[in-house]
Protein backbone atom coordinates (compact mmCIF):
# COMPACT_ATOMS: atom_id res chain seq x y z
CA UNK A 1 0.00 0.00 0.00
CA UNK A 2 1.41 3.30 -0.75
CA UNK A 3 2.32 5.95 1.56
CA UNK A 4 -0.13 8.97 2.15
CA UNK A 5 2.56 10.67 3.05
CA UNK A 6 6.03 11.99 1.16
CA UNK A 7 9.04 11.44 3.15
CA UNK A 8 12.64 12.37 2.01
CA UNK A 9 15.39 11.09 4.16
CA UNK A 10 19.31 12.17 4.19
CA UNK A 11 22.28 10.66 4.92
CA UNK A 12 25.63 11.10 5.46
CA UNK A 13 28.86 11.69 7.32
CA UNK A 14 29.86 14.71 9.75
CA UNK A 15 30.38 17.65 8.65
CA UNK A 16 28.26 17.27 5.23
CA UNK A 17 25.82 19.83 6.13
CA UNK A 18 23.06 18.00 6.29
CA UNK A 19 21.13 19.71 8.89
CA UNK A 20 21.47 23.14 7.07
CA UNK A 21 20.43 21.79 3.22
CA UNK A 22 17.61 20.01 5.04
CA UNK A 23 15.79 22.96 6.66
CA UNK A 24 16.29 24.40 3.40
CA UNK A 25 14.51 21.80 1.28
CA UNK A 26 11.93 21.62 3.95
CA UNK A 27 11.19 24.65 4.20
CA UNK A 28 10.74 25.09 -0.32
CA UNK A 29 8.55 22.14 0.26
CA UNK A 30 6.24 22.89 3.60
CA UNK A 31 7.61 19.58 4.66
CA UNK A 32 8.21 18.94 8.58
CA UNK A 33 11.92 18.74 8.75
CA UNK A 34 12.77 15.91 11.65
CA UNK A 35 15.99 16.94 13.41
CA UNK A 36 17.15 13.33 14.97
CA UNK A 37 19.74 14.67 17.52
CA UNK A 38 17.18 17.27 18.50
CA UNK A 39 14.86 14.01 19.50
CA UNK A 40 17.86 12.41 21.53
CA UNK A 41 18.38 15.52 23.47
CA UNK A 42 14.83 15.37 24.49
CA UNK A 43 15.16 12.11 25.37
CA UNK A 44 18.17 13.17 27.62
CA UNK A 45 16.46 16.38 29.06
CA UNK A 46 13.73 13.99 30.17
CA UNK A 47 16.63 11.47 32.38
CA UNK A 48 17.97 14.73 33.86
CA UNK A 49 14.42 16.10 34.96
CA UNK A 50 13.38 12.93 36.09
CA UNK A 51 17.04 12.01 37.67
CA UNK A 52 17.80 9.26 35.99
CA UNK A 53 21.34 7.70 36.29
CA UNK A 54 22.32 7.93 32.19
CA UNK A 55 25.44 5.16 33.32
CA UNK A 56 22.64 2.94 34.35
CA UNK A 57 21.32 1.01 31.32
CA UNK A 58 18.45 -0.69 32.86
CA UNK A 59 17.42 2.46 34.62
CA UNK A 60 17.10 4.70 30.87
CA UNK A 61 15.50 1.46 29.17
CA UNK A 62 12.47 2.04 31.62
CA UNK A 63 12.46 5.72 32.34
CA UNK A 64 12.17 6.33 28.21
CA UNK A 65 8.80 4.86 27.66
CA UNK A 66 7.08 7.35 29.30
CA UNK A 67 9.38 10.53 27.20
CA UNK A 68 6.80 11.13 24.13
CA UNK A 69 8.58 13.30 22.06
CA UNK A 70 7.64 14.99 19.07
CA UNK A 71 8.55 17.59 16.23
CA UNK A 72 6.27 20.59 14.86
CA UNK A 73 7.72 23.27 12.01
CA UNK A 74 5.91 26.48 12.94
CA UNK A 75 6.63 29.74 11.18
CA UNK A 76 9.87 28.22 9.57
CA UNK A 77 11.05 27.13 13.02
CA UNK A 78 11.85 23.73 14.54
CA UNK A 79 9.73 23.12 17.37
CA UNK A 80 10.90 20.09 19.54
CA UNK A 81 8.08 18.78 22.09
CA UNK A 82 8.61 16.76 25.74
CA UNK A 83 5.31 15.62 26.59
CA UNK A 84 3.33 18.07 25.02
CA UNK A 85 5.76 20.87 26.57
CA UNK A 86 8.27 22.40 23.63
CA UNK A 87 11.41 22.03 25.32
CA UNK A 88 13.14 23.64 21.91
CA UNK A 89 15.02 25.83 24.04
CA UNK A 90 16.04 24.04 26.71
CA UNK A 91 17.75 20.98 24.59
CA UNK A 92 20.84 22.80 23.49
CA UNK A 93 23.08 23.00 26.90
CA UNK A 94 26.50 20.93 27.21
CA UNK A 95 24.73 18.88 30.57
CA UNK A 96 22.29 18.16 27.88
CA UNK A 97 24.75 17.23 25.09
CA UNK A 98 26.23 15.26 27.07
CA UNK A 99 23.59 13.00 28.49
CA UNK A 100 22.47 12.67 24.93
CA UNK A 101 25.35 11.31 23.40
CA UNK A 102 25.75 8.59 26.97
CA UNK A 103 22.16 7.67 26.19
CA UNK A 104 21.91 7.10 22.38
CA UNK A 105 24.08 3.92 22.11
CA UNK A 106 21.25 2.01 24.39
CA UNK A 107 19.44 0.09 21.86
CA UNK A 108 16.04 0.45 23.77
CA UNK A 109 16.55 4.01 23.45
CA UNK A 110 17.03 3.73 19.75
CA UNK A 111 14.54 1.65 19.12
CA UNK A 112 12.33 4.16 21.43
CA UNK A 113 12.51 6.98 18.74
CA UNK A 114 12.88 4.79 16.08
CA UNK A 115 8.80 4.12 16.76
CA UNK A 116 8.11 7.78 17.09
CA UNK A 117 10.28 8.96 14.34
CA UNK A 118 8.47 5.83 11.95
CA UNK A 119 5.27 7.47 13.33
CA UNK A 120 5.67 10.72 12.68
CA UNK A 121 6.69 9.77 9.00
CA UNK A 122 3.31 8.12 8.28
CA UNK A 123 0.97 11.28 9.89
CA UNK A 124 3.12 13.86 8.12
CA UNK A 125 4.95 14.68 5.08
CA UNK A 126 8.53 14.62 6.54
CA UNK A 127 12.35 15.75 5.65
CA UNK A 128 14.99 14.10 8.30
CA UNK A 129 18.38 13.35 8.18
CA UNK A 130 20.96 11.63 10.23
CA UNK A 131 23.21 8.64 9.71
CA UNK A 132 21.10 5.79 9.24
CA UNK A 133 17.48 7.25 8.05
CA UNK A 134 17.39 5.28 4.43
CA UNK A 135 18.74 2.29 5.98
CA UNK A 136 16.65 1.70 9.09
CA UNK A 137 14.57 4.37 10.14
CA UNK A 138 12.39 4.78 6.89
CA UNK A 139 13.96 2.15 4.52
CA UNK A 140 10.94 2.89 2.34
CA UNK A 141 11.28 6.49 2.22
CA UNK A 142 10.20 8.13 -1.40
CA UNK A 143 13.28 9.70 -1.86
CA UNK A 144 17.03 8.73 -0.51
CA UNK A 145 19.69 11.16 -0.82
CA UNK A 146 23.55 10.24 0.58
CA UNK A 147 24.88 13.52 0.63
CA UNK A 148 29.05 13.73 1.36
CA UNK A 149 32.01 15.86 0.46
CA UNK A 150 35.69 14.99 0.95
CA UNK A 151 37.32 14.88 4.48
CA UNK A 152 38.93 18.11 3.28
CA UNK A 153 36.20 20.13 2.09
CA UNK A 154 34.22 19.61 5.09
CA UNK A 155 37.12 20.54 7.64
CA UNK A 156 37.59 23.57 5.43
CA UNK A 157 33.90 24.22 6.12
CA UNK A 158 34.33 23.50 10.06
CA UNK A 159 37.62 25.24 10.32
CA UNK A 160 35.85 28.45 8.68
CA UNK A 161 32.64 28.05 10.93
CA UNK A 162 35.08 28.25 14.03
CA UNK A 163 37.24 31.16 13.03
CA UNK A 164 34.49 33.06 12.85
CA UNK A 165 33.58 32.45 16.08
CA UNK A 166 37.03 33.60 17.16
CA UNK A 167 37.90 30.22 18.80
CA UNK A 168 41.46 28.56 18.19
CA UNK A 169 41.18 26.00 15.73
CA UNK A 170 44.01 23.65 13.56
CA UNK A 171 42.93 22.40 9.94
CA UNK A 172 45.07 18.96 9.86
CA UNK A 173 43.41 18.75 13.35
CA UNK A 174 40.08 19.11 12.58
CA UNK A 175 40.82 16.78 8.93
CA UNK A 176 42.38 14.36 10.93
CA UNK A 177 39.49 14.04 13.31
CA UNK A 178 36.87 13.92 10.60
CA UNK A 179 38.14 11.18 9.48
CA UNK A 180 38.14 9.49 12.83
CA UNK A 181 34.93 10.22 13.00
CA UNK A 182 34.20 8.87 9.52
CA UNK A 183 35.52 5.33 10.58
CA UNK A 184 34.05 5.14 13.54
CA UNK A 185 30.49 5.61 11.77
CA UNK A 186 30.83 3.11 9.49
CA UNK A 187 31.94 0.52 11.17
CA UNK A 188 29.84 1.15 14.53
CA UNK A 189 27.76 -2.21 15.26
CA UNK A 190 24.41 -0.56 15.53
CA UNK A 191 23.16 1.46 12.83
CA UNK A 192 26.32 2.16 10.64
CA UNK A 193 26.79 4.69 8.36
CA UNK A 194 26.11 3.48 4.72
CA UNK A 195 24.69 4.39 1.20
CA UNK A 196 21.43 2.87 0.67
CA UNK A 197 21.80 0.89 -2.38
CA UNK A 198 18.43 3.09 -3.88
CA UNK A 199 20.05 6.51 -2.77
CA UNK A 200 20.94 9.35 -4.99
CA UNK A 201 24.46 10.32 -3.83
CA UNK A 202 25.25 14.17 -4.04
CA UNK A 203 29.03 14.55 -3.29
CA UNK A 204 28.76 18.67 -2.67
CA UNK A 205 32.44 19.18 -2.56
CA UNK A 206 32.42 21.21 -5.64
CA UNK A 207 28.99 22.59 -4.92
CA UNK A 208 26.95 25.82 -3.79
CA UNK A 209 23.89 24.93 -1.20
CA UNK A 210 21.60 26.02 -3.67
CA UNK A 211 22.94 23.41 -6.44
CA UNK A 212 22.42 20.82 -3.33
CA UNK A 213 19.41 21.85 -2.81
CA UNK A 214 17.71 22.04 -5.79
CA UNK A 215 19.26 18.48 -6.42
CA UNK A 216 17.32 17.26 -4.01
CA UNK A 217 14.14 18.60 -5.12
CA UNK A 218 15.02 17.63 -8.77
CA UNK A 219 15.61 13.88 -6.86
CA UNK A 220 12.43 14.33 -5.38
CA UNK A 221 10.30 15.24 -8.29
CA UNK A 222 12.09 12.15 -10.09
CA UNK A 223 10.20 9.81 -7.45
CA UNK A 224 6.75 11.54 -7.43
CA UNK A 225 6.73 14.36 -5.83
CA UNK A 226 4.22 16.81 -7.91
CA UNK A 227 6.37 19.93 -9.28
CA UNK A 228 3.25 22.49 -7.79
CA UNK A 229 4.68 21.03 -4.15
CA UNK A 230 7.95 23.44 -4.20
CA UNK A 231 7.58 26.83 -3.16
CA UNK A 232 9.06 29.95 -5.04
CA UNK A 233 11.95 31.78 -4.07
CA UNK A 234 15.37 31.46 -4.23
CA UNK A 235 17.73 29.47 -1.54
CA UNK A 236 20.38 32.41 0.08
Amino acid sequence: MQNKTFNIAIDGPAGAGKSTIARMVAEKLGFVYVDTGAMYRAIALYLLRTGVNPEDPDAVSEAVRDAQITIRYQDGVQRVLLNGEDVSGLIRTEQVGNTASAVSVYPPVRAHLLDLQRRLAASADVLMDGRDIGTCILPDADTKIFLTASPHVRALRRYKELAEKGAACNLDKIEQDIMERDERDRNREIAPLREAPDAVVLDSSEMTIAQVVQAILDAAVAHGLPKERIREGGVE
